[in-house]
């Protein structure tokens, strides 16, 4: 079984970092840059930084904000928010983002997609999807999950792999901040399109949740999540000593 990624989820609004249910109503939690240091120094795998508002507002992202956060982690950092051209991807990989998440970007122009994987490599190009149930099927969502985009998930899923993104994030909104577990049936869903590593954020509620992620779905790389991290239900080094302990390797 590969290494599996634990990775903490910063969502940024007005140089906060917040969380809400169902990307709705947002609440105050700490700074970016004094969660980024604790996750980092209780072992996380990888951090994603999320300016969550910036496509909606169209502006660029926090940038003066980004460098304080890459300034105190040594672990890698995924940075998603208004990012919609070259240039929007070599501001944040210039603060020192490691990659780059693309999202309402590739919606306007899907090209994007591939235009970035060929300037930077397609393993600095995550393609993040904000994913919703439409009555009996899956659609993407856009502007931080307020539009319907019609897309159908899955195959707006394989065609950003096959435009060359190195991996996927599916954010799954009827599950975010409701701590009732991971979507399993689209995340299966989602690795038997594909085969670039996929990132599974949205519902984590407890230990028990991550284990269920890696067990049913042992094809899933990584479990992302934000609040039990944020409110300390769940500590990073107690999460990956019981994952060791269920024989799903991690790195300690």
């Amino acid at each position: 079984m590969s290494i599996k990624r634990i990775i903490p989820c910063l969502d940024i609004k007005d140089g906060r970092v917040v969380k809400g249910v169902k990307f709705k109503g947002f609440s105050d939690v700490s700074s970016p840059v004094e969660l980024a240091k604790l996750y980092n120094d209780d072992g996380a795998d990888e951090l994603v930084f999320y300016d969550i508002t910036a496509s909606i507002e169209g502006r660029l992202l926090f940038t003066d904000l980004l460098k304080q956060v890459v300034d105190c982690i040594s672990v890698p950092l995924t940075v998603g928010g208004g990012i919609l051209t070259i240039r929007d991807c070599e501001r944040v990989l210039q603060c020192g983002a490691d990659k780059v998440s693309i999202n309402s970007g590739a919606i306007k122009n899907p090209d994007f997609i591939g235009e970035a994987a060929e300037t930077y490599g397609s393993e600095r190009i995550v393609f993040a999807v904000d994913v919703k149930m439409v009555g009996d099927a899956y659609h993407i969502f856009s502007k931080g999950g307020r539009e319907d985009t019609g897309l159908e998930a899955i195959e707006w899923i394989k065609r950003g792999a096959d435009l060359g993104a190195g991996e996927l994030v599916i954010n799954t909104i009827d599950t975010d901040g409701v701590r009732g577990g991971f979507d399993l049936p689209l995340l299966k869903a989602v690795c038997d399109a594909v085969t670039i590593p996929v990132v599974a954020s949205g519902g984590a509620g407890c230990i028990e949740d991550f284990i269920e992620l890696f067990n049913k779905i042992p094809e899933i790389d990584a479990g992302l999540a934000a609040s039990i991290f944020h409110f300390g239900q769940v500590k990073i080094p107690k999460l990956k000593q019981e994952l060791l302990n269920n024989g799903i390797n991690v790195r300690i």
